[in-house]
Parts: structure tokens; sequence; C-alpha cells
């Protein structure tokens, strides 16, 4: 006869069992856990609606960390902000909470289970009583219950009209009772813009789908939507690709008054063999043509049209996209800034429209948490390479004389860069008389010797080079020295 230690081991059915259901019952408290963390974005005002102790749910964050393989969120200025995973989970978590809370629902109503029928103390009736009819006290006169509200949305999601269709996109935003309203998936929001540029929403939808959006914030799904919507409808109206190697939106306030020296870089960009793409408007008043006057200055063709395009992309390398020309739909939309003064999330997806099959785009994003959301999109749009330049608002424009950040994809994988400043700034140049457009011109021709300028545009330049695929291995100060030679071999005139 064999040792007890020469037998196999004996597993115990019991034990297995008792170690599944335990591993049931703390996934149950996880997903109850990550519903109210995607609700509240706050673990303390989570942990509040739980009934748990702050520690006891970041806990919970932790061992959900460790089980989906993903951080699931990441710290901002507005508090957590869900990674693309979690966002793609929230509708079946909320969906599972919701199952949770209807299996409940008597119990927590109040409402006493039905005992067993007990012939001593009862007598069966034939003809069934319905229940007292009531409206709940937290309803309006004929406001609907939170459950008939997303029965009759999931309705019109099966058809109907365009106005039905978006909105049941903006019932989901706002979906009333127990923080089950979602932000939309970016299939919806695809839709949703798709509509919105297609000219079949009531003024009334676009004011609340933009609202809701701007009060809650946008996710990177739903800014991939819009992304994608207003993708398409240029594509639609170009008919046919245009590629570039440079991507350089230039989406800027009327109230922005820095000179575009960013203008002067992406020349140097151009002459150094890579084919730039700008495009972008000035806000959508008597201003909103002055970067179309300002390249046709410098000497860059102005385009709208997809030969146009084509054609100075190939002869000169570099051309201006007016949008008002490109897209007279979308500039309209952001046209609605003057009538609110709010900045919708339009505004962030119009950065990332890229109406060129472009190698990489360049962008300005002066808010941290914004940096991440358009890193983030660009990734959910399967882009590979895209930097964003981080301290500066709404175009990439290098400053070497103070810290900037940039955080960018190479080859689909996101880095970040700290910056310290790389030079001291020269002194002002005193201005001379004329006009800023003829100083701005100036300065490339030679006529204006302003250092400071300069420096702005050579860093800019070494920036865009630094950030091209191809400039692997390719360091800051090489980009620089690259840049510098450029500016000196311009053509002046």
């Amino acid at each position: 006869m064999g040792k007890m230690s020469d037998l196999p081991p004996v597993s115990c059915p019991d034990a297995l069992e008792s170690g599944r259901m335990a591993d049931k019952l703390a996934r149950g408290r996880m997903i109850v856990a990550l519903d109210a963390l995607l609700s509240k974005r706050n673990v303390t005002l989570a942990a509040k609606q739980l009934g748990l102790q702050t520690p006891a749910l970041s806990r919970l964050l932790a061992q959900l960390r460790e089980e989906l393989g993903d951080p699931l969120f990441v710290r901002s200025g507005r508090g957590l902000v869900p990674t693309p995973f979690a966002e793609a989970l929230r509708p079946k978590v909320q969906a599972l909470a919701m199952e949770i809370d209807a299996l409940f629902a008597p119990k927590l109503a109040g409402v006493p289970k039905e005992e067993p029928f007990d012939p001593r103390w009862n007598v069966p009736r034939d003809t069934p009583v319905p229940p007292l009819e009531v409206r709940p006290a937290d309803l309006l006169e004929g406001q609907p219950s939170p459950r008939e509200l997303s029965a009759k949305l999931e309705e019109l999601g099966r058809g109907g009209s365009a106005h039905e269709r978006l909105a049941r996109h903006i019932g989901v935003l706002g979906i009333a009772g127990g923080g089950h309203g979602r932000p939309l998936t970016s299939e919806e929001a695809e839709e949703a813009m798709a509509i919105v540029l297609a000219g079949e929403a009531d003024p009334v939808q676009i004011g609340a789908l933009l609202g809701m959006m701007r009060v809650r914030g946008a996710t990177a799904p739903e800014l991939a939507g819009f992304v994608r919507a207003m993708q398409g409808h240029v594509a639609g109206r170009l008919g046919g690709t245009v590629r570039a190697d440079v991507d350089w939106p230039c989406f800027t306030s009327p109230n922005y008054h820095n000179p575009p020296w960013f203008f002067h870089a992406a020349r140097l960009v151009a002459q150094a063999g890579h084919r730039v793409l700008l495009h972008g408007n000035t806000g959508s008043g008597a201003t909103a043509g002055r970067y179309d006057l300002v390249a046709s200055a410098l000497g860059i063709p102005v385009h709208a049209t997809a030969s146009g395009i084509r054609s100075a992309l190939a002869e000169s390398g570099i051309v201006y996209v007016p949008l008002a020309g490109l897209a007279p739909q979308i500039h309209r939309l952001l046209g609605l800034h003057s009538l609110t003064q709010l900045r919708t999330v339009a505004f962030e997806a119009v950065h990332l429209l890229r109406p060129a099959d472009s190698r990489t785009s360049l962008l300005g994003v002066a808010k941290p948490s914004y940096r991440e959301l358009h890193r983030d999109t660009a990734r959910i749009l399967g882009w590979k390479h895209m930097a964003v330049l981080g301290s500066v608002r709404d175009v990439a424009q290098y400053s070497p004389f103070r810290p900037a950040s940039i955080h960018r994809l190479a080859g689909g994988e996101a880095e970040d860069l700290v910056l310290p400043a790389l030079m001291g700034e020269p002194p002002a140049t005193p201005r001379p008389r004329g006009t800023s457009l003829e100083y701005w011109q100036g300065v490339w021709t030679g006529a204006t010797r302003d250092a400071r300028a300069e420096r702005i545009i050579i860093a800019t330049a070494a920036f865009a080079l630094f950030s091209l695929p191809d400039a692997a291995g390719t360091g800051l100060t090489e980009a620089l020295a690259r840049a510098e030679a450029l500016w000196k071999a311009r053509p002046a005139r």
C-alpha cells in the first residue's frame, strides 16, 4: 500500500462550489461599485451612495482594475474620467445594476411579499383586485417614470424619423432617476451628429444635445462618434481621398490675437519635403476669413475642393483649407457660440477632423484633462501618430521660453514628454509703423528682425518635424537644428 503522500490529490466538491459562490458574490459587489463610480465619477460620492467608507470603495476599485486588466478611471480636474474600456462597459454595467434594482423593486418599495394561502384564515377570491392607483410623489403631472421613459426610448431606437432617433439619443443622456442616464456610445454619437449635419435636427434638439454633453463632459467614445460623422460629411463633399503628411488644425477664437507664427513654421516643414494641410477658421462672423488672408499673404494656396487641395499639395507641398468652404454646416454649427458664448463638444471634435488621410496630426490643447481625451479619441479612431502640445490653446504653436508638455501617439502607443524652457526669452522688438500683417510678413522676408518671433517659428517647426512618424530616434535637439537650417535657407521672397 502506498503512502498517503503518494496518492493523487482529491478535490472537495463542496469547497470548489463554495469558492465559486464566493467569487460570484465578490463580482456582484464589484458590478454595483463600478456602476456607482461611473455615475458619480468620484470615489467619495460613490462610497456615500453605497453606504461604504471611502477606503473600502478604493479597495473595490483596485480589485476591479486587477480583475479587468484596465485602469478604468484616470484623475482629472473634473473628477474621475472613465477610460475608453470603462465607457464601453458602461451600458452593460448599468443594465446589470438596473436588473438588480428591478429584482428587489417590490421589497425596496415597502410592499410585503405575498404569503402562502392558509385555509384557516384566508378565503380565496375569484375577482382580481388591482392595486390602489397612486402617482409617485416625485413625478410631475403626466411625467413618465424612468422605466416608462426607458421603454419609450428603446422603442424609438428601433426606427422612426430623424427627429425621433435624435430624441432617443438626447433622452439617453438625461434619463432621470437613480443616476441611470449614461453617455452615448460611439455609434449613437455618430448618428446624432450625422442627423445634425444633414440638417434634419430641430434647433431645440441641437441645443439640448450639445448643452447636456457640455454639462456632463464628453467622453472619448462620444467625441470619436462626432468626429466620424464630421469626417463622413466632409468626405461626401470632397468626393475623394486626399493624402498629406501633416494635419495641422487651426480653429481659433476671433479674440485670439497672438500672431500666427505657425503658418511660417508650416512653410518650413513643407520646405523640408513634407505635405502640410492646414485647416480651420477664426470664428463665424466678420473675422471668419482671417486665416484665408494670412495664408494668401504668405503664398500658401487656399482651396476647399479635393482637386484644388491635391494640386496645391503636389505643387507647393502646403495648402490652407477654410472650414467655411470645406463644410459650411460644421462652420455654422461652431457659429452657435455667438448665441451662447459656450464652447461645446463640437469645438473639440473639429480639431480631430483630419480631412485628409494624414500621417500625423498636430494639436494645441490647454486643459490637462482634454489632452488625454483627445489622445484617447485618436486611439479609438485608429490613429497611429498624433501629438498634442500642452500649454497652448486651439493651435499647435510652440513657445520655447516656458515649460511645455507633449502628449502623443507613436506607432499607436501613448507617450508623455515634459519639456523645460529651452531658452530665455529675447527682449521684445519695437514695432515699426505699418499693419500687423505687414510686420508678420516682414519677419518671413527678413525685412523685419524679431528674435522672439524667429525662435517661436523655429521651435514650432521643430515640434512638427519631431512628431513625424519617420522621425523615430530623432530627438528634439536634432529637430531644432534641422528647423534652424530650414529657416536660414527659406526663400525669403
